[in-house]
């Protein structure tokens, strides 16, 4: 049994539901998908000063559950937190924005991304640079203006993102189109025919990365950019917490 843990860095259980019903289909026979929704924060991520509040919870919650899964997915598109969990855990963790991007490179030469706000422009760019893949951005097409509710986004916006989609991909040359933001799961099934490029449904993308990861069975990194740091001490963090940075590179936890 491969234990995946879905990790919603959004307080919305809403969208971590969505996240689920879009997921539980894709998964294999043998896998297992656990699913934890943030318990502070705010209820979508859309800033860099949103995701650098989301890193630090990020980091509490995966120590919580730490032994109680195989892989994690950090299920907010641009992965917060990502690159402190990887040092820190003992097994893999994936982001949702890496999961989609590099299946899109995988499917072409340059992707675009398609979402629901203008605020999360920047902090998008800075996930595609984080994991090198500028290069292979065609664009970042975002609607402008309010909606009505996370909840209901998708339908509400699903024919301006649609046209977004089209103009990335006659005007940008997009040949990969991924619908980002947790709360579009499962849209991109929807109006795959609707665009004639490929659309990478994210969240279905870290879920068969979390189980080609989990099939490698990958040992923990004793040196390079991902070891685990060194102990140190620590002041009002949580125990877990507390323990896995006091823990010595490639101790296995209890």
């Amino acid at each position: 049994m491969t234990r995946i843990l879905l990790f919603n860095p959004n307080t919305s259980n809403d969208v971590t539901d969505l996240l689920v019903r879009v997921a539980r289909p894709s998964l294999s026979p043998g896998s297992e998908l656990l699913h934890v929704t943030a318990p502070r924060g705010v209820p979508y991520i859309a800033t860099r000063a949103e995701a650098a509040i989301a890193s630090g919870i990020v980091l509490a919650v995966l120590a919580e559950k730490e032994g109680s899964f195989d892989v994690a997915i950090l299920a907010a598109f641009g992965d917060p937190g990502l690159g402190g969990a990887r040092e820190l855990m003992p097994v893999p963790v994936i982001g949702l924005a890496e999961a989609a991007m590099l299946s899109a490179c995988m499917l072409g030469q340059r992707f675009s991304i398609v979402s629901f706000s203008r605020a999360l422009g920047p902090w998008f760019r800075d996930c595609v640079a984080m994991h090198g893949l500028l290069d292979r951005l065609a664009s970042i097409r975002l609607l402008d203006g309010r909606f009505a509710s996370l909840n209901t986004v998708q339908d509400e916006k699903e024919d301006h993102l649609v046209e977004l989609a089209l103009a990335a991909v006659e005007e940008d040359g997009a040949d990969v189109i991924i619908l980002a933001g947790a709360p579009l799961a499962g849209l991109a099934t929807r109006v795959r025919e609707r665009i004639p490029v490929p659309v990478v449904e994210s969240v279905v993308a870290a879920v068969k990365q979390a189980e080609l990861l989990a099939a490698l069975n990958p040992k923990k990194a004793s040196a390079g950019t991902f070891r685990r740091p060194d102990p140190k001490p620590s002041l009002g963090l949580s125990p877990a917490l507390e323990k896995l940075l006091m823990s010595k590179p490639g101790a296995t936890q209890s």
